[in-house]
């Protein structure tokens, strides 16, 4: 009996190794520390079920990469955005490293698949639990920390969250008009116009195209499900001319 319990731990660990192995080539990181990997991915219910084993759960890990999410983020939009104000900031930052952004993350990544989790917590669904996931995402970034440190941070978030932040995935939050004229008025480059090119679509459905002119010259073309949200994508478009010039 001994001996099958011990088979089957033996199987459990080999399997779980191999899973961990396929995860760091999925993302293109080795972990020098896998132990800190596996407690990232440790849920508690796991580990009251296997008291025997030193096993860690990855709460300590979340609360540091809570923080390493907040520092790596707030330097990325610092340096993308230098017109936007400290309050504009705060607000996109809080959009990102919000659980149902974390959760997106986690799982476009497949980390709930990797999670080790009690059974009571596996039959409850817990898998697939945002708060969960939400959890995990924030442990791996703390548990990449400290294995290798910010620059591997910064790289894995150029490949799988900074991308989502310039194709605009954030944009909902963000005041591109303000931006704007906030340029627009510290150079004194002139004056603004938006106008509504067109209005498509049934009425439940519809959709704006708007052109933000300056000084006659069109400046940017945007479209949106409401004229307010044409002239941000508008203005956005616009914003990124004129940083160009």
């Amino acid at each position: 009996m001994t001996r099958h319990r011990s088979k089957t731990n033996e199987w459990k660990s080999e399997a779980i190794k191999k899973r961990f192995s396929q995860l760091q080539d999925s993302i293109n990181i080795k972990f020098q520390n896998e132990k800190l990997l596996y407690q990232a991915f440790t849920h508690s219910s796991y580990v009251n079920e296997h008291r025997r084993k030193p096993y860690e759960d990855n709460e300590r890990l979340e609360f540091l990469g809570d923080a390493v999410l907040e520092l790596t983020i707030s330097q990325f939009l610092y340096t993308k955005y230098p017109m936007m104000s400290e309050g504009q900031l705060t607000k996109l930052r809080a959009s990102i490293v919000c659980e149902p952004s974390l959760v997106a993350f986690a799982n476009e990544l497949s980390f709930g698949q990797y999670v080790l989790l009690g059974k009571g917590e596996e039959i409850t669904g817990g898998r697939t639990r945002p708060a969960l996931l939400a959890d995990v995402f924030e442990a791996f970034i703390g548990a990449l920390y400290l294995d290798q440190g910010l620059s591997t941070v910064f790289t894995f978030l150029e490949g799988f969250v900074y991308p989502k932040i310039n194709e605009g995935a954030f944009s909902h939050v963000m005041d591109f008009k303000s931006q704007l004229q906030e340029l627009i008025q510290r150079n004194a480059l002139g004056t603004i116009e938006y106008e509504v090119l067109e209005e498509k679509g049934p009425a439940h459905n519809r959709e704006f195209v708007s052109r933000v002119s300056l000084n006659k010259e069109e400046m940017g073309i945007g479209i949106g499900r409401s004229k307010k949200e044409a002239e941000q994508h508008a203005a956005q478009v616009a914003l990124h001319k004129l940083k160009k010039k």
